[in-house]
């Protein structure tokens, strides 16, 4: 896990998200807690829980952005889910066991990438020898005699000029033949498909230890026989047992499962069918959350010490309609703010890659030059702003179907027009926008 400080992660959670100081820095803090964790004496660190949070806030504000960012700047093992995709056991669908077996795949995914990089110099130097072997084999037997060709000198002195041409890339297309194992296909039995996520065997695994491989012969270049040999050779030199157990160490200790939607499973007054799920859902997730034991395909987790970010807009419903038990799971409460205008000009301007910079990137492929003035900017922030007021507050996602509809006659006759440049202002910004936002219906439809 990279040792970043509070400061720092939100720093780089500034340069992709506008605003939001608040759950930037309790994710910020929440984050150091877990490297705090792994430095405190072992009696004390099993007594350390994560304080889990919830973020509370209209779509669009920057929750799901803040969890996608953290995954990427902690290099711990992370995923996102939606709580709608789970459903009370009995019901058809997927249990939330699931997400901590997706947590473990995650993790192991993170560990075979170490293991990749500190196995590579072994493996390119492995690969290097087969193609050598393959380019030039060793003859059936070689002569001591001094005017033979198959001596053992001239075999040497052959086979290191090959390995040279090699290291050059002189032998890149030169044909060779090289055994490829094909894995058995995977099958589809009863009780394994879609919505039974709970199976406890690996029976694709368990079929190809059983079944015979299928081993083949096929020519290739060496390029693509270096791509083909790098894997088998780096799957010989991979402790998958090893691996296995060190994802699962990592994925129980700093492991983070970020629960989208999490107001959509709360269930109405006096529901039923679909409500019942709802409030199931949330007995279920009360042990994962609390800390239990989950069987996965690559042995026991324990869920106790996974950090929990839960999300929901709360818009008709609030935090304190989730069970009591769940609630007190999520100690640290977060509410984000909605966007301003000041907000949005932002949006489309600080961001490394904001939408303006984006489509400029994209337009430019086509040899077109797009220029957005400031004040194109401020307009394009104003009719955001006022829609969202107007119509549904879907937050900066509004911008999306603003800029879509600014550059959709520009984006189609792109390919057409001749090197040039092409300024976005603001009375360009009026004349494309103006009729459609203050027609509400068609605001509503379009906007």
């Amino acid at each position: 896990m990279k040792e970043l400080t509070p400061r720092q992660i939100v720093t780089e959670l500034d340069r992709h998200i506008v605003g939001q100081h608040d759950a930037k820095r309790a994710v910020a803090i929440a984050i150091r807690n877990r490297w705090r964790r792994q430095r405190v004496a072992d009696d004390m660190r099993n007594e350390v829980a994560p304080k889990n949070i919830l973020m509370i806030g209209p779509t669009g504000v920057g929750k799901t952005e803040i969890a996608r960012r953290l995954a990427t700047l902690t290099g711990a093992p992370f995923i996102k889910v939606e709580a709608t995709k789970y459903t009370e056991v009995g019901y058809y669908g997927r249990d939330v066991e699931s997400m901590v077996r997706e947590l473990v795949e995650n993790a192991i995914g993170l560990m075979r990438e170490q293991e990749l990089e500190r196995v590579k110099p072994e493996a390119e130097r492995r690969v290097e020898e087969r193609l050598l072997e393959l380019l030039a084999p060793q003859p059936a037997s070689l002569d001591v005699g001094v005017d033979s060709p198959n001596t053992p000198e001239r075999f040497e002195r052959t086979r290191e000029k090959m390995r040279q041409m090699l290291a050059a890339g002189d032998m890149e297309q030169r044909n060779v033949e090289i055994t490829v194992e094909q894995k058995a296909h995977a099958m589809v039995l009863p009780g394994t498909g879609p919505g039974n996520d709970s199976m406890e065997f690996d029976f694709q695994g368990m079929l190809e230890k059983v079944l015979p491989k299928h081993v083949s012969r096929r020519q290739m270049t060496v390029a693509e026989a270096r791509k083909v040999l790098f894997e088998q050779e780096t799957e010989a030199l991979i402790n998958a047992e090893k691996v296995n157990a060190q994802a699962i160490e990592l994925a129980e200790n700093v492991g983070i499962i970020f629960v989208d939607e999490m107001d959509k499973v709360v269930a109405s007054e006096g529901g039923r069918g679909a409500d019942v799920s709802r409030q199931g859902v949330q007995r279920d997730l009360l042990p994962i959350v609390e800390g239990t034991v989950v069987n996965t395909r690559y042995g026991y987790v324990r869920t106790d010490h996974v950090l929990f970010i839960a999300a929901g807009a709360f818009h008709k419903t609030k935090p304190s309609d989730l069970m009591p038990e769940l609630q007190g799971r999520f100690p640290i409460r977060v509410e984000l703010k909605d966007l301003t205008k000041d907000d949005f000009v932002r949006i489309l301007t600080e961001p490394k890659s904001s939408l303006t910079k984006q489509y400029t990137a994209l337009l430019k492929t086509e040899g077109v030059d797009v220029d957005f003035t400031p004040d194109a900017v401020d307009a394009l922030a104003n009719y955001a702003f006022e829609v969202n007021q107007r119509t549904q507050n879907i937050g900066a996602r509004r911008l999306y179907t603003i800029l879509e509809r600014l550059l959709e006659e520009l984006s189609f006759e792109a390919p057409d027009m001749q090197l040039g440049r092409v300024e976005i202002n603001a009375a360009y910004v009026k004349k494309r926008l103006e009729e459609v936002s203050k027609d509400e219906d068609l605001s509503k439809f379009i906007l």
